[in-house]
């Protein structure tokens, strides 16, 4: 089966798990199997995580899926990712900010940064910029952001993230050690912050100063 058929067909079964048409119509422009290592490209239609080397992972579709829908992500916004792996995810996500929006994208991998940037160009993203640094403290320079996306496991919810959070933004972010909580966070708009559980989660952990420790 071609990749287009299989990423029609995974994204036919995203929804029937109640995934909405906005999310689902931006995967189905993004071709996954263009943001992984050649070894693994096969599987880049199948609902699971994959490695894509260094210890960490592309998040399975779901994921991908279920996150862009928590953050209803809106033409024109200016979003923060934390942990921009293969650059799968912020491709998903610069679909749905479009010409006009922008997302700005922390990987502390090097060879993983090079990698997204690479592959981002390679598919003809230009409304994403990926940076090397150490995003458990967020990007300040660009901030502040009306979305925030975390794509690795933190011990707690960082409060750099939270002061970069526009008031009327909203953050995705899993949360946990041993057993992981998927969160939303909400910010009024006179700065009160709310705190959503969505559900388990497993995700590589967050490394960094307000993160976990690279030992």
């Amino acid at each position: 089966m071609e990749f287009r058929e299989k990423s029609a067909k995974l994204v036919n079964n995203l929804r029937f798990q109640g995934v909405g048409e906005k999310v689902l119509d931006a995967m189905l422009r993004v071709p996954r199997h263009l943001f992984l290592p050649p070894n693994v490209r096969g599987d880049a239609y199948i609902d699971t995580p994959l490695s894509i080397g260094y210890g960490q992972t592309i998040s399975a579709p779901h994921m991908v899926a279920i996150m862009c829908d928590l953050l209803d992500l809106r033409e024109g916004q200016n979003v923060l990712e934390v942990g921009t792996g293969s650059g799968y995810n912020a491709a998903v996500m610069a679909e749905l900010v479009g010409s006009t929006g922008h997302v700005y994208s922390v990987e502390r991998i090097a060879p993983l940064a090079e990698f997204a940037k690479n592959n981002l160009a390679d598919v003809g993203y230009i409304n994403v910029t990926v940076m090397l640094e150490d995003g458990s403290g967020g990007d300040l320079l660009h901030s502040p952001y009306d979305r925030i996306c975390v794509t690795c496991a933190a011990p707690d919810i960082p409060q750099p993230l939270i002061e970069q959070l526009k008031p009327g933004g909203l953050m995705a972010i899993p949360v946990g050690v041993t057993f992981q909580q998927l969160y939303l966070v909400k910010k009024d708009m006179d700065g009160t912050v709310h705190e959503e559980i969505k559900g388990g989660v497993v995700f590589v952990p967050l490394i960094g100063r307000y993160g976990f420790s690279d030992d």
